[in-house]
């Protein structure tokens, strides 16, 4: 059933900015405009769904970004949610086609699981990416060497062939760090991820290094919490949170599994991470002993 916006007013969407984003990113926002306008004109999903011919499903699916878009469907909508000028149509359906586009990584996708893509196009687009790890030195920050290492120990049984192509997206994923917008990348990294040893002495020599290297970098920050602070806040195992420019995305917290991940959105999930993250920079030794405490490690060797 489809009722009158409670205050008879015409329904306008928000403004559509300059977006930077990847498709994901652009696919959630267009799903977060058309839901609000679905919302604020009292429409249910199911009478949305019977405008372009789909089930409530599938508006759903639509509005978290988890399909893509064709201009028909977003047309019609628009036109069932009361927006008819040209002008407020116009950024809306232009949004469909840059949220269509495929992705750089969708050439991985033989090595790329689906829950595991989301992440990369999310990555592709926050404005700062902080991460806790325990056992591992995050992705964005890893060697080739060291990260040939970790790829080996996830997949022991992967050919050759499949292990150079899962090295050789991660360090595509390390572009990132170079780029004309690049994220700050915030990484606070227990001890044990620095003494463990990952393919060698040599090996982690070279990561050590990768890292004094990154730590040139204006948009990177690594921390170290000693094995002398103990227990701490982030006791759960590691984390990243991913923040975004665009209004309509909110702050999302990743967790990696064994064989697929969790995402948590809702605010008051995500405010108790960012309050443990905190917590956890002001446990770590500060950002400008991070090269020293590195040296100190790598002459250890």
């Amino acid at each position: 059933m489809i009722t009158p916006h409670a205050d008879g007013e015409r329904v306008s969407p928000a403004p559509v900015v300059s977006l930077r984003g990847s498709s994901t990113v652009l696919r959630i926002v267009l799903g977060a405009q058309l839901r609000r306008l679905r919302e604020q004109r009292n429409i249910t999903l199911e009478a949305a769904g019977h405008v372009i011919r789909a089930s409530h499903s599938k508006i759903s699916r639509m509005e978290l970004g988890r399909v893509s878009f064709r201009i028909r469907d977003v047309a019609d909508l628009l036109t069932l949610y009361g927006v008819t000028e040209e002008s407020e149509r116009e950024p809306l359906l232009a949004l469909v086609g840059r949220a269509n586009v495929t992705g750089w990584w969708h050439n991985y996708n033989d090595v790329l699981p689906s829950w595991f893509e989301t992440y990369v196009g999310l990555e592709e687009s926050a404005t700062v990416i902080r991460n806790y790890e325990v056992q591992f030195v995050p992705g964005l920050l890893q060697s080739e060497g060291y990260a040939r290492a970790v790829i080996r120990l996830g997949f022991p049984s992967a050919s050759e062939e499949e292990l150079e192509r899962r090295v050789r997206l991660r360090m595509a994923r390390q572009r990132l760090l170079h780029g004309a917008e690049s994220p700050h990348v915030w990484a606070v990294l227990d001890e044990a991820v620095l003494r463990r040893s990952l393919g060698g002495a040599e090996v982690m020599r070279g990561q050590i290094d990768h890292l004094l290297a990154a730590l040139d970098l204006p948009n990177v920050t690594v921390q170290i919490v000693p094995f002398s602070v103990g227990g701490h806040a982030a006791a759960g195992g590691p984390f990243s949170i991913l923040r975004f420019s665009q209004s309509d995305l909110p702050d999302v917290v990743y967790m990696e599994q064994l064989t697929s991940a969790v995402y948590l959105e809702k605010r008051e999930e995500v405010d108790s991470y960012l309050e443990v993250m905190e917590r956890l920079c002001i446990e770590a030794e500060p950002a400008s002993r991070t090269r020293e405490i590195l040296l100190q490690i790598r002459e250890q060797l």
